[in-house]
This record gives C-alpha cells, sequence and structure tokens, in this order.
C-alpha cells in the first residue's frame, strides 16, 4: 500500500530564488523540524545520484539518514528516494513560475508502507501526520524565501 501528500503554496519570489533555496541543503533545518543537519555527501550539487546526508531527531532520538536524489531539472523539479521507518519513500518538489512574478510550490511525499508502519499507527493517521508537517514545512519555505526577497529589495 502506499500513501501520497501533496502540498501547494504560493511564494512571492522567482522561481529561481525558491529554487535555491530548496537546494541548499545546508539550511534545510531551517524548514524541516526533524532535520538538525544536512549535507551533500562528498560536497557539490544536487544531481542525480548524489546522497544527501542528515542528521535528524524524530520520536525522541537523534540518529542519522540519507536520501538519493533522484532527479533534478533546474530550476523546476527535484526529487529524492530513502526510508521512513521500515518503508521506501520518495518525495519531490516542483516549482511552476506565476505570471506575477510568484512561484507555485509543490511538495510531494509517497510512502510504500511496508512492515509494523503497515499497521502502527494506521495507514490514514500516519498520512495525516505527514500531510500536516509537509504543510508546515511549505509555510515555513514561503517565510524564509519570501523574507530574503523582501530584505534583498529594501538594501
Amino acid at each position: 500500500m502506499t500513501i501520497r501528500t501533496e502540498s501547494r503554496i504560493k511564494i512571492a519570489s522567482s522561481v529561481g530564488e525558491v529554487w535555491a533555496y530548496v537546494c541548499d541543503v545546508g539550511r534545510w533545518p531551517e524548514w524541516a523540524p526533524t532535520v538538525l543537519e544536512c549535507w551533500v555527501r562528498g560536497g557539490g550539487p544536487l544531481q542525480p545520484g548524489s546522497r544527501v546526508e542528515q542528521r535528524a531527531k524524530d520520536l525522541g532520538r537523534t540518529h542519522g539518514r540519507s536520501q538519493e536524489v533522484t532527479a533534478v531539472e533546474a530550476p523546476r523539479y527535484v526529487a529524492f528516494a530513502g526510508t521512513m521507518g521500515s518503508s521506501a519513500a520518495r518525495w519531490g518538489m516542483e516549482l511552476e513560475p506565476v505570471d506575477d512574478g510568484q512561484t507555485d510550490a509543490k511538495m510531494w511525499i509517497e510512502v510504500d508502507l511496508a512492515g509494523i508502519m503497515r499497521a502502527v499507527p494506521g495507514p490514514r493517521l500516519l498520512k495525516g501526520s505527514i500531510q500536516r508537517v509537509s504543510d508546515r514545512e511549505m509555510v515555513a519555505i514561503k517565510a524564509a524565501v519570501e523574507s530574503a526577497t523582501r530584505g534583498a529589495a529594501e538594501s
């Protein structure tokens, strides 16, 4: 069984500005609540096959996790694959320009439920939890990018 969520938000900044922020993995702790630290293994830009390493905290414990970059289509699309608990997971960001210089941003997450994740806390509850977190992440991305854009305009 696969669950999928999508979160959308309009950001008052260009696609390029949103892209630069999302692809700066060192800044992920600013918007991803479980990410304490994040980097590309070996350095360099995001590209298919790269590994994004994280020091994360969830369920009260700190641990490492790793995601593979599966697609990069600058400046519009980036996708990753890794795990969520005992299940395979994928997520990505899609960015589309809007006529007035804004960006329509969509984050999607797919989890192939396996093992204990099929039963606890139940697919519907898990999907709702993932949706709430990704909605909060999108609001945080919007706030960070728009704040940077306003700051640059005021300088």
